[in-house]
Formats: structure tokens, C-alpha cells, sequence
């Protein structure tokens, strides 16, 4: 994603709005094409070297903020790695303590001219099986502008390998993994797109709720809801988008999403999940959204920023299956490892709670056909937490559980009717507590009551 700093928007009186690109101009285009020729050139380069360029690239356009946010978008897409023969500690190691008796080893040594500090580096390389130019160039791999990138898009530097070398991936460091993602060769048009869509996210950095409305792919969208942890509440709409009484008579989904800002204090941490949620609504058909962005925070004055499917934004995510917080997929990781007959699978079933509706976590199934309904409560808010009991004193499926943290302000009794179903829980869930209370629960696989 794009930092604040490279972020372009214009702000009325009512609304707020990025400033997309033409993605078939000509002067962007030529740009892009530029960029992604620059890093293709770089890959088993410096990555100093490479901002170098970068850098001389966005002198010689007028758009520096262009410029350089496509090229933040492209080094999100590379790998820098440490490439060394030996690790650069232990040659510094071996330097320093070598020409400790002798004099300092300096960043440069002029080789031709000084016999003592060339026998110096010549040891250290004969002692690790190595060449003076390795070991010259080895004893500062580590630094930062000296990681070579060897990874961009789906090109690789043919030599590289990941075994035991440290790497810096700016995907990592936006809060995205590569599950997340449809790889894909970097063109022109992905490129531009992609920044349109980066632009929209930035906006939603300060974001004190977001509504959206979907009428396809409801699985997937709610499931990156989840997949960020982005407290909700759904509601059933018609095709024009107003609420329903029921899901037998939905068309689509509407959910309101909480912000950053709507919490007790705004953390940029939570915003960029808010932000990494926008892409996965280009992965519907038919999909609008309005946000509520905070302007001003003295004032708490916000402004409204609107998207739809007709702004042609392109997503970069993927339609499979997601895991949603870090509980449940360290649960998921814990229930491959077990030795259980059960089956812990994604959960698609969506409750009907009347003007609401309710999609569990997980389906805990059997091969003789039993199975219960998995829902992990986990966030703390007290407003998200009455709203989630709320919604579970309506569920009626006999064979619905709970997982709930014990860090949350609340007793068993206040999850009504499901009260002696709920397993408490720590700072993770184990599979046979779980797998213990689907055994006095399950009933025989069936689209279970009060779902659609």
C-alpha cells in the first residue's frame, strides 16, 4: 500500500476523493513502463543502487508523487536478500579480530596499495573457503542498501534460494502475506490499476466506519471482513439495497464495518486493516461503499468517500479460502496437527436473526455425519461485544458452540440459551476441548436451524 505521505485526495465541503489516474494515459503509461524495466534491470543488484535510480527517475518527471508511489507499490511486490557467501557477522568477526593487533579495517581499503590490510582480508577469506572479493564485499551484505533484490513479481534472480538467508519483503510490512494475493507477471495496466486502488485504500486510513453492500460472493467478501478482524454487523438487503426483514427475502448483504477511529484510541495498526479489507469488494460483480473519514480530529469533523463497482478498481486478492484472525488459524494449524476424527471446516451457513444475520467461524463435522456450528468470540469493545451477544441469544441451532475470551467483561449467562455451550479460552483454544464439547452437542449434518 501506499504511505501517507504519497497518498493524493481532494477534500470538499461533503466528500473526499483520491485523484485516480488515467490508466490509458499516455504519460503514465510511459511512466510504468519505465519503472518496471528499472527494477526488472536491478534484480541481483543493491537495493541502494536501485533507490539511486529511483530516485534520479522522479527528478526528471514532474509527478514525484506519482512516481514514487508506483515504485512503492513495486517494492512491495520484491524480496531483498542478504547474498553472501558467509554470514557478513562472522567475516566482521573474523576482520576485527585478525587486525585488532594491527591497525582498524576501513570501509575501503586501497587493496594495491596496502599489503597489510590485503594479507588481512586474504586470511580471513582462506580461513572460510572463500574469494578476497567475497570476503570484500560480504562484510557489509547485511545493510540494507546492500541487499540485492532477487525477487520481483514472478521473475527471480536464477541462483537465489530462501534456505537460510534473512530477507526483507515490504508486502510483509503492509500487514499483507502472500496467501493473500493472485500472482501475477507485473504489466503496465496491473500497475496502474493497482495504484488507483492504493489511492482509495489511503483515504481509508482515518476512516470512523465504512458501509458496504454486496449482491454476489458474499463468502469471500465476509470472510476478509473477518480475515482482518473488522468489527461487524450484517443485515439483509434487496436489490436496491434497502433492508429486508429476512435472508429469504435478501438479494444481497449490507454490513457496517467500525473504524479505526471508533475505538477508544485510533491505532494506525487497526486503519491498515481497514484499508486492506477494500480489495477484496472488486472481487464481487455488483458492490458500493461509503465511509465516514475523519477530517479534522480536534473537531471530530469527517468527510464521506464513495466507491462502487463502476469505478473499474481491479483486486489483488485472491477467492479462495481465508483464515480469518490469528486465533482461528492458529486453530486451523492445531486441528491439521491433532489426531481427531473431526473435521474443522470453513463455516458458510448464514444465520437468520430477523433484521440481522450472523455467518459463524468454523463447522466441526464427523464422518458419521454429526456436526456443530463454531463461533469464536474474541473482540473486546464493550459495543462489539453486546452486539455479538445479541446476536448469539437469537441463534436456535442446538448444536451451536461457543469459544470465548476469558479477557472479555462477561459470564456465561449472558449467552442465553447456547450459555452451556461455551468453552473458555486464554490465549489460544485446544482442539480436544473443542472436539469434547461438539461430542455432547452434534447433531447429524443437516443445514442446521435458523440458517440459510
Amino acid at each position: 500500500m501506499l504511505t501517507t505521505n504519497l497518498a493524493r485526495s481532494r477534500t470538499t465541503d461533503q466528500e473526499i476523493r483520491p485523484l485516480f489516474i488515467d490508466p490509458t494515459d499516455g504519460r503514465y503509461r510511459e511512466t510504468a513502463r519505465e519503472l518496471i524495466q528499472l527494477f526488472e534491470t536491478h534484480l541481483n543488484e543493491p537495493k541502494g543502487d536501485l533507490e539511486d535510480a529511483i530516485d534520479e527517475l522522479t527528478v526528471a518527471d514532474t509527478d514525484y508523487k506519482i512516481v514514487q508511489g508506483l515504485a512503492k507499490l513495486l517494492k512491495d511486490e520484491c524480496e531483498f536478500e542478504v547474498v553472501a557467501s558467509v554470514d557478513p557477522h562472522e567475516i566482521r568477526q573474523r576482520l576485527f579480530e585478525k587486525a585488532n593487533t594491527r591497525y582498524p579495517i576501513v570501509r575501503q581499503p586501497t587493496l594495491g596499495e596496502d599489503t597489510q590490510k590485503l594479507e588481512v582480508y586474504s586470511a580471513v577469506a582462506d580461513e572460510l573457503g572463500i574469494s578476497l572479493e567475497e570476503c570484500y564485499r560480504g562484510m557489509y551484505a547485511d545493510l540494507e542498501d546492500n541487499k540485492r533484490l532477487v525477487r520481483i513479481g514472478t521473475r527471480t534472480v536464477d541462483q537465489y534460494t530462501t534456505d537460510g538467508v534473512s530477507s526483507t519483503s515490504t508486502t510483509a510490512l503492509t500487514g499483507s502475506s502472500d496467501a493473500d494475493y493472485e500472482h501475477t507477471d507485473l504489466t503496465v495496466d496491473w500497475l496502474l490499476t493497482r495504484y488507483n486502488l492504493a489511492l482509495a485504500q489511503a483515504v481509508l486510513y482515518d476512516a470512523t466506519e465504512m458501509r458496504i453492500r454486496v449482491w454476489d460472493h458474499f463468502g469471500t467478501v465476509f470472510s476478509y471482513v473477518k480475515l482482518f478482524g473488522l468489527m461487524h454487523r450484517i443485515y439483509p438487503i434487496d436489490a436496491e439495497g434497502e433492508r429486508v426483514a429476512s435472508t429469504d427475502q435478501a438479494a444481497g448483504y449490507e454490513a457496517v464495518l467500525d473504524g479505526p477511529a471508533s475505538l477508544f484510541s485510533k491505532s494506525q495498526k487497526y486503519g491498515i486493516r481497514m484499508a486492506n479489507f477494500l480489495p477484496a469488494l472488486p472481487l464481487c460483480n455488483r458492490w458500493e461503499m461509503a465511509a465516514e473519514v475523519l477530517a479534522d480530529e480536534t473537531t471530530g469533523e469527517t468527510r464521506v468517500f464513495t466507491l462502487d463497482h463502476t469505478e473499474n478498481l481491479d483486486s489483488h486478492y485472491s477467492t479462495g479460502d481465508q483464515f480469518d484472525s490469528d486465533v482461528e488459524r492458529t486453530l486451523a494449524q492445531k486441528w491439521e496437527r491433532s489426531n481427531t476424527e473431526w473435521e474443522l471446516v470453513r463455516e458458510d451457513d448464514i444465520f437468520d436473526l430477523g433484521a440481522e444475520v450472523m455467518i459463524p467461524d468454523f463447522a466441526i463435522e464427523h464422518p458419521d455425519g454429526r456436526r456443530a456450528i463454531l463461533e469464536i468470540v474474541g473482540f473486546w469493545t464493550p459495543e462489539y461485544l453486546e452486539s455479538k451477544l445479541t446476536k448469539i441469544r437469537q441463534v436456535e441451532a442446538d448444536n451451536f458452540v461457543l469459544a470465548v475470551s476469558e479477557r472479555l467483561d462477561c459470564a456465561s449467562e449472558e449467552f442465553g440459551r447456547t450459555a452451556d455451550r461455551v468453552l473458555w479460552f486464554k490465549t489460544g483454544i485446544h482442539v480436544y476441548d473443542v472436539v469434547d464439547l461438539a461430542e455432547t452437542v452434534t447433531v447429524p449434518s443437516e443445514t442446521p436451524s435458523g440458517s440459510k
